[in-house]
């Protein structure tokens, strides 16, 4: 089996114990992993904080920390089929997403390259003759990014671009559940020529490395993607540093469709939404809110999808859909369908594990028609490929249906009538909304949620600045004296 390695102070170390990564697809073990005990996750940010205040890094300018990011961008493209073989093995998401999709990471860190000479501080119109007052945008300091499992280089874009672009230093925490893509992302990055510690990269099981990073007095800032109960851990470790935090946490999305949407392209985009990826994306489009007139074709044409989906080996370029992550993420799906079943919802397609495919943590497609918003599959997130379908018959209904979640990530419009189409995006409680179209992205869009989605944005021009602090500089322009020392000006 393939060993891997944690990267600290720019060399490679094993870890002080390791532990195997299973292939989802094949139930197998296919790696050995290195294990970081809170003595390596300390290490690894002491790296980090010498690197920020060392003037190898910190006496960089902006415009030399983005050509180093263009060169991150340039090895990341060139080593893009090595890492999207390595993510398919290590998470079982299918071989042409992980390849499309790492080949798009590139220009995040491309736009964030250039992004790093374009912020800046700020003269003030202060309000006394004899002042010049500016402010100064700094590197907040040192970085705890936090990335699950799905989508790995992705979230490690979104927040390893703005951090080096503003002159900050990462620690980066893979997900103890498929790592490998990220330790193989620390060897393309030490080629890049960045000062030693300036990224460490780093897993672990267990709550020991999480709670040594996100409690470190070191750590200035925390940028954590994943699950809202493992959010609510990192906001109380977060107590003893009292780091900056954000958080880009799970959903679930509502896809509004009425009466006069395209019925076959929006077929289509629900498909994309929900079943792209195994239904394992935090903006899946698990919660289908259709119009009654148009909610037999649409159904059919989306069970009939469904259904034509290939799934098999994630790594044979054909498949479609491939199977989910884990063992437990499986067994959760099927208890909440049965659940769901036995409340009233109808089960139109899916529903079961695929009988040709006897190993693997596959499960089929699913469509479930709904009785209630109580039924759990509405409820839950399942991150898996289960679409709930709920009814409307009006505009209102709609959209109480839709924000009757404590969750607001993504969510989709589907109309031809452009006046609700901005009724709807208004009103939605969601940090996206696509509107006849789904599961899009790109470096110039903040993407973030309301309620349990968490708080704060990633990707934009606007999220370099959430990697600063500002200074205030007070200069005095007159040499006479102050004329009364004990007199706050």
């Amino acid at each position: 089996m393939r060993k891997f390695q944690l990267y600290i102070g720019g060399k490679f170390e094993d870890g002080p114990s390791n532990f195997e990564s299973f292939n989802p697809a094949t139930e197998k073990p296919w790696a050995i992993m290195p294990d970081a005990t809170p003595e390596v996750v300390d290490r690894a940010v002491r790296s980090a904080h010498r690197a920020f205040h060392d003037e190898a890094w910190r006496g960089l300018n902006a415009t030399e920390r983005g050509k180093l990011l263009m060169k991150l961008a340039d090895a990341l493209a060139e080593a893009t089929p090595a890492i999207a073989e390595i993510e398919t093995i290590d998470t079982g998401k299918v071989i042409h997403e992980t390849a499309s999709q790492i080949a798009y990471i590139v220009e995040y860190f491309r736009y964030f390259a250039g992004l790093a000479d374009k912020f800046a501080g700020q003269h003030l119109p202060i309000d006394k003759k004899d002042m010049e007052v500016w402010l100064r945008r700094e590197p907040i300091g040192v970085v705890a990014a936090i990335i699950p499992w799905n989508s790995q280089l992705f979230l490690t874009a979104t927040k390893l671009g703005p951090a080096l672009a503003a002159g900050c230093t990462v620690v980066l925490k893979a997900s103890e559940e498929a790592p490998g893509p990220l330790l193989e992302f620390a060897r393309v990055f030490d080629r890049v020529g960045f000062p030693p510690g300036v990224l460490n990269v780093i897993t672990g099981r267990g709550a020991d490395c999480g709670i040594a990073l996100t409690s470190h007095p070191l750590i200035s800032r925390i940028a954590f993607t994943g699950g809202p109960e493992t959010a609510r851990h990192i906001v109380r470790n977060s107590a003893h540093n009292l780091a900056v935090t954000s958080l880009e946490l799970g959903g679930k999305s509502p896809v509004v469709v009425f009466d006069d949407a395209n019925v076959e392209s929006t077929a289509s985009a629900i498909v994309a939404g929900i079943f792209a990826a195994a239904g394992q994306s935090c903006v899946a489009g698990s919660r289908l809110i259709v119009q009654r007139g148009i909610k037999a074709a649409l159904l059919k044409r989306v069970v009939e999808k469904a259904e034509a989906i290939r799934m098999g080996d994630p790594s044979d370029p054909k498949t479609q859909v491939g199977p989910l992550g884990t063992r437990r993420q499986r067994d959760y799906i099927e208890k909440i369908v049965a659940e769901s079943i036995a409340a009233g919802a109808t089960l139109l397609c899916g529903g079961k594990r695929p009988e040709h495919l006897a190993k693997g943590y596959y499960y089929l497609p699913s469509v479930l028609d709904c009785t209630s918003i109580n039924t759990p599959s509405v409820m839950h997130e399942l991150f898996g490929p289960v679409l709930s379908v709920l009814s409307f018959d009006t505009e209102e209904e709609a959209l109480q249906l839709a924000n009757d979640s404590e969750y607001g990530l993504g969510s989709g419009v589907f109309t031809q009538n452009l006046s609700r189409a901005h009724r709807m995006s208004a009103k939605i409680k969601a940090g996206v909304v696509w509107i006849n179209t789904y599961r899009a992205i790109s470096p110039l869009a903040p993407f973030g949620g309301y309620g349990l989605s968490g708080y704060g944005r990633e990707s934009g021009a606007e999220s370099i600045l959430d990697y600063t602090r500002t200074k205030s500089v007070w200069l005095r322009t007159s040499d006479d004296p102050i004329p009364d020392p004990f007199v706050m000006r």
